[in-house]
């Protein structure tokens, strides 16, 4: 065997070394969560309480509740980072309008039990809806999330739903972040955000940034065209940006879609 063919013999070896860790560990990738415990809902939203909900597969997770005097609950599937903590600051502007509020957390965030899959964050979603006790709900999915909520309203439809930075499909918007990996060949868990909004029958609206770097937003905009939605694009924005918490252009798009579906 010459050295050149030991040398490519190495090289192959460690790079399926490689892409097989990387299919083994890769939700340690597509999932962040924040899985410390998160302090009492009413020390950081006044009025809010502590809620708990019970999966299929029997896990009790803990959610928040903030009350509002409307008749149109919001439920947050938030995205792939942070836990519940991190959204309060969406729920204290929705309750300002006085839109009922349910920050859920998915299994393995803010202190839950579990490890996060996409099958284990779609369970969540379907218990945490049956929660909601107002006649009109509207779901709002951030990033990752708004491939839960699509999900979730195939399943238990919704009034309306608000899709923040939605991608395609997983593997799309993971090419973006690994650009030198084949990550449609790996990955397990898909997220078909475009193929599912089609059938979506609840009026839906598109918020994006355009400076995202993380789901581009030619990505959201093909969500926006596959579901025919309203599209609201918050100009210089990125994906992790302020204003794409609780910005106007955000807030606004929940709250007159929560107008449109009383």
């Amino acid at each position: 065997m010459t050295t050149l063919t030991r040398t490519a013999l190495v090289v192959v070896v460690v790079l399926l070394l490689l892409l097989g860790l990387l299919w083994v560990f890769q939700r340690r990738l597509i999932y962040l969560p924040d899985r410390g415990p998160v302090p009492p809902a009413a020390e950081v939203i006044p009025g809010a309480r502590d809620v708990s909900f019970t999966t299929r597969d029997g896990l009790r997770l803990a959610a928040w509740h903030v009350p509002g005097d409307r008749d149109v609950t919001v439920l947050v599937t938030g995205g792939n980072a942070g836990n519940r903590l991190h959204r309060a600051p969406l729920a204290r502007a929705l309750a300002a309008y006085g839109l009922p509020v349910l920050l859920m957390d998915y299994r393995g965030y803010g202190g839950n039990p579990g490890s996060p899959t996409e099958e284990g964050l779609f369970l969540d979603a379907l218990a945490a809806r049956d929660l909601v006790r107002t006649s009109r709900v509207i779901y709002f999915g951030e990033s990752l999330g708004a491939a839960v909520a699509t999900r979730l309203a195939l399943e238990r439809p919704p009034d309306g739903l608000v899709l923040r930075s939605p991608f395609t499909d997983l593997a799309d918007a993971g090419q973006v972040n690994y650009p030198f990996l084949p990550v449609r060949a790996l990955l397990r868990d898909h997220f078909p955000v475009a193929r599912d909004i089609a059938r979506v029958r609840a009026p839906v609206v598109v918020v994006y940034g355009t400076r995202d770097t993380i789901v581009p937003p030619r990505l959201s905009r093909a969500v926006a065209e596959a579901a025919d939605a309203t599209t609201v694009e918050v100009a210089g924005a990125g994906h992790n940006d302020l204003v794409m918490l609780n910005g106007p252009g955000l807030v606004n798009a929940v709250t007159g879609l929560a107008e449109r579906v009383r």
